[in-house]
């Protein structure tokens, strides 16, 4: 089992000090990957290219970059740079529409055609980053560029996709899909067949499924629960998510959060894999000996 870290959002001064060490934590423990998110913190990126170019051999993933505050050019120009930073191989560049109320109330973008951006924006990025030339016009964005840095490595690029129409475009575009607050049933009867089937029809490998969760391993699970309740409320309040909790049947993500002793824990985790998902990345919410446990737990189901 492919088994990875959600990152920690660090925050001041000594952000990318903390950062790196904690890749490195994680990279000594023995795990594959460590996915960081990109909301309003540090640019995850930057942050990743530093960590990386400190911390070898552990690959690294953005989970993910909004699309819509960056032409695709400029994004993969970053994104090719960040690969030269931490080597070849080592990147995965994980993007998404992020919620309307973001786009349209915060950064003042139209979120009127969020597939029909997404699939213009990848017409251009994914060209850039396998180092072609791009000359492209579309109807919410053009591209005519070219990047001068010369071979960076190959840079996966996955999508965060939860509808049909996003996951259709992820099997056939890209390397596969990063998801959030998505349980295993709604990726055994959702998520894996329309993403597999695209990426089938397309002829395109089996596509990566990233399916990234709350967990911790604990003794008072109703304490824990309570706390993911507070910590991941706004995500079942956005749309996007909120339709993959409905699907899945909960109420919020504190039932989507894997939580329970190390046997539960385990066995929740076996679950996702075998509900059609390739990859696990675990944002572990709490710290002390309860992290301590949870990492245990998925250092040992990586083995």
């Amino acid at each position: 089992m492919r088994i990875g870290i959600m990152l920690n959002d660090q925050t001041g001064p000594d952000a990318l000090r903390r950062l790196t060490d904690e890749v490195a934590q994680i990279a000594d423990e023995g795990f594959e990957t460590a996915w960081l998110s990109h909301i309003f913190g540090i640019d995850a990126l930057t942050a990743l290219a530093v960590a990386g170019s400190q911390v070898p051999g552990i690959e690294l993933g953005t989970g993910v970059v909004p699309t819509y505050p960056r032409h695709p050019g400029a994004l993969a120009q970053q994104a090719r740079t960040a690969a030269l930073a931490v080597g070849a191989g080592r990147l995965n560049l994980g993007i998404g529409l992020s919620h309307q109320v973001v786009i349209e109330n915060m950064f003042g973008y139209d979120f009127s055609r969020p597939a029909r951006h997404m699939k213009e924006y990848l017409n251009i990025l994914v060209p850039l980053l396998d180092g072609d030339q791009v000359s492209y016009s579309g109807e919410t964005m053009s591209g005519n560029l070219a990047m001068t840095m010369g071979d960076s490595g190959r840079v996966p690029v996955l999508v965060a996709a939860m509808g049909a129409t996003m996951l259709k475009l992820a099997g056939r575009r890209t390397d596969g899909t990063v998801l959030w607050m998505t349980g295993p049933a709604t990726i055994a009867e959702h998520i894996a067949p329309t993403i597999t089937a695209a990426a089938a029809e397309a002829g395109r490998p089996a596509p990566r499924v990233v399916c990234a969760l709350p967990v911790l391993v604990t003794d008072d699970v109703e304490a824990a629960k309570a706390k993911a309740a507070k910590l991941f409320e706004v995500y079942g309040s956005l749309p996007s998510y909120r339709a993959m909790m409905d699907r899945e049947g909960v109420a919020g993500p504190e039932e989507l959060a894997i939580i329970g002793d190390e046997a539960q824990v385990a066995a929740r985790v076996r679950a996702v894999f075998a509900s059609g998902a390739t990859e696990f990345a675990g944002s572990v919410f709490s710290g002390g000996d309860e992290a301590v446990r949870t990492r245990a737990v998925l250092r040992e189901l990586a083995d």
